[in-house]
């Protein structure tokens, strides 16, 4: 090889290298623009509440990527291989959740407004609603908040589950009284209905029971418990770069829902706004979605007629998929990640199963996030049934991966 020629090589491989960074480095400033001017321009246009819930819903998608808190990967882990690791970290993250929201719901208040928890009914439309989205968050590759930091990760099958998953909600919303006046009982709060200490030690118990059992399940097949290799190369840099313990995702988790609850008098919510787009999207179209039963709560009816930078929830889901863009850029696994060539099956799989999680969300008062984590954080029977239910339908979805091109 002559001198010209190695020095041409040369060239082009520091070029080649300088690409993947700068490219990085360009993501890295598009988040960070983002997330710090939507918190200034939702503080100067709407509030402080607003901005602090943005950079908080920023927070929640940076450690959800960091920490690759899946509920949908732990359930599947466990149903296919028997191995518990995510649903004790799942555990753990109700636990320190339950001890930090306790205080403020025996409070009451905050910051001059109301706290409550998300209590709702038990009965045939959370069984009904948890059980397709447990079937669809296996088949859409991803629950709610898996969906939102999947996306900005880079993970274009994201962008079709979403799709459905708005689909999906608008769908429920049309005839959402209709599961309202199915067969229920009123809602049961562990706290309020077995007294504060006697309830908190039902909840401990029911979420030491399925530690537990998780650990007996996994020792039974490979007489020991599985932890997840982390293989960090960036020693102290893992703060920002990852990737961190599931636990203490878990855990960081339950403190950023804390916070949520303190700023906005109720816990964390994702796919509210999924049917809030989907119902602005179709009066493009010349429906009239407040007329809906859905619609006729005045809290949701303000919502359909304020602009979208004025709802929590929006605002939130926003900043969750930019903090997982954030994280995905520190980490370096953005531009590794985007594939926009996927089966046909994949795509089609994706779309059903936002169309059943949009469905099943509305049904059962939340999603993994809405019903699942704040429904047992706030000692909401109703939480407990989504789990069961969802557990349930996710072994049905995970049948049915392998049919959408999925390998699991």
């Amino acid at each position: 090889m002559t001198v010209l020629a190695k020095k041409e090589s040369t060239i082009h491989t520091k070029q080649a290298e300088s690409k993947p960074k700068n490219l990085t480095d360009f993501i890295i400033l598009i988040a960070l623009t983002v997330l710090i001017g939507g918190a200034l321009f939702l503080y100067f246009k709407v509030s402080l509440a607003q901005s602090l819930l943005y950079v908080l819903g920023g927070i929640g998608g940076f450690v959800l990527y960091q920490a690759r808190f899946g509920f949908t990967s732990a359930w599947r882990k466990f149903i296919l291989y028997r191995q518990g690791e995510g649903i004790r970290a799942q555990m753990i993250m109700m636990l320190a959740a339950n001890v930090l929201f306790l205080p403020l719901l025996l409070k009451g208040s905050m910051f001059g407004h109301p706290v409550s928890g998300y209590v709702f009914p038990v009965g045939i439309s959370v069984l009904v609603g948890a059980f397709l989205f447990g079937i669809g968050m296996q088949i859409g590759d991803g629950c709610a908040s898996g969906t939102l930091y999947h996306i900005g990760g880079g993970d274009t099958n994201g962008i079709v589950t979403l799709v459905g998953f708005i689909a999906g909600s608008v769908i429920a919303t049309t005839h959402f009284d209709f599961w309202l006046n199915t067969p229920h009982f009123e809602p049961i709060s562990l706290i309020e209905n077995f007294g504060v200490g006697f309830g908190f030690l039902i909840q401990f118990a029911m979420l030491a029971f399925v530690y537990y059992i998780s650990i007996v399940i996994e020792k039974r097949r490979y007489g020991k418990l599985i932890s997840t290799n982390l293989n960090n190369p960036h020693g102290w840099k893992a703060i920002w770069k990852g990737p961190w313990p599931l636990v203490l995702g878990g855990i960081i988790l339950a403190v950023v829902n804390a916070l949520i609850l303190m700023v906005q008098g109720k816990p964390w919510g994702i796919t509210s706004a999924f049917a809030l787009w989907g119902a602005k999207f179709v009066q493009l179209f010349g429906a009239q979605p407040e007329e809906w039963a859905y619609w006729q709560d005045p809290g949701k009816l303000a919502a359909l007629q304020n602009p979208l930078y004025q709802d929590v929830t929006t605002v939130m889901d926003i900043s969750i998929m930019f903090g997982a863009l954030l994280a995905a850029a520190f980490a370096g696994r953005y531009a590794k990640a985007i594939q926009w060539k996927r089966p046909t099956r994949m795509t089609v799989g994706a779309l059903i199963g936002g169309v059943l999680m949009g469905y099943g969300a509305r049904l059962s008062f939340g999603c993994n996030i809405g019903a699942y984590f704040d429904g047992i954080a706030s000692f909401s029977m109703h939480g407990w049934l989504w789990f069961a239910a969802a557990f349930v339908g996710s072994i049905i979805g995970v049948k049915l991966r392998p049919y959408c091109s999925y390998k699991n």
